[in-house]
């Protein structure tokens, strides 16, 4: 069989075929490089966030670990002088035990000094540095015993509904997680001025969730966050009312933030706000 040459039509079709086909596989790792190329550019994009992100809550943090450090030096310098009007309102009322006009003045300053004591109070829980006592604890239980140290403040018009298996055992500090179950109660309870419906539920990980352990949702049927507060609403000392310290919230997130959690605040679909904790 004779060598096929270039002027013969079989050499030139064979040519074409193998030029197909070197185009076609160029094409193809063309399209795999820019397929490549947006994953990694994907990738970038989503480093990026989470590192601004990060960089976000580390300089919030150092900002509340300034704050903190200024709120413990003034809350100690106020409760050394409290202690003493305490205790010279109370040798008072004794003198004056025969002067009920008296007593009634004496018994309004003296619940005056203890609002104030337990905004100290608050004040140093904010400020002191978080260590959680670890230990395996089953949060239904503490969701329990929150919600009946939140029941003075429920009253009858709120109907409270809890929803996750039992028992469910995790590592958290019980105290701690307790505490901002209860403080995210109260929160709630006062959003609905006590009347609505509040929804407790907790379980595994969901898919896709930054969880480790469990989640936990707060709900309530008041009238929501304003856009204007979202930002804001974990920010120690900023409150919408007209009364309390605005440290609740701020609370609750130093705890979940101590247990290398994270909390999300939002609206529900209609009415009424949501608080999320992820652990």
């Amino acid at each position: 069989m004779s060598e096929l040459t270039v002027h013969d039509p079989a050499f030139v079709r064979q040519r074409m075929e193998e030029l197909g086909k070197m185009i076609l596989a160029y094409s193809e790792l063309t399209e795999k490089l820019q397929l490549s190329h947006d994953k990694l550019a994907g990738t970038v994009r989503d480093l990026q966030t989470e590192l601004s992100e990060k960089n976000r809550q580390l300089e919030r943090r150092k900002r509340l670990a300034a704050l903190g450090e200024m709120a413990a030096g003034m809350a100690h310098e106020i409760r050394n002088p409290l202690g003493g009007i305490q205790l010279y309102v109370s040798l008072l009322m004794k003198d004056l035990a025969d002067r009920p006009e008296a007593v009634v003045v004496m018994q309004k300053i003296a619940g005056g000094v203890r609002r104030l004591e337990n905004v100290v109070s608050q004040v140093l829980t904010f400020s002191r540095d978080l260590r959680p006592q670890v230990a395996q604890a089953d949060i239904g239980m503490v969701v329990e015993e929150a919600l009946e140290l939140a029941r003075p403040s429920l009253g009858d018009g709120i109907v409270v509904t809890v929803h996750g298996p039992r028992p469910m055992d995790v590592a958290i500090d019980p105290h701690l997680m307790g505490q901002a179950v209860l403080n995210l109660v109260r929160n709630a309870a006062e959003a609905m001025g006590g009347n609505g419906e509040l929804r407790v539920s907790f379980g595994p990980p969901r898919e896709g969730y930054e969880a480790r352990q469990f989640f936990l949702l707060v709900e309530d049927t008041g009238p929501g966050i304003p856009p204007q507060v979202m930002e804001r609403i974990f920010n120690p000392f900023f409150t919408t009312r007209d009364h309390g310290t605005g440290l609740g919230l701020a609370i609750v997130h130093r705890i979940v933030e101590a247990h290398d959690g994270s909390i999300t605040a939002s609206n529900r679909e209609g009415t009424g706000a949501r608080f999320e904790i992820r652990i």
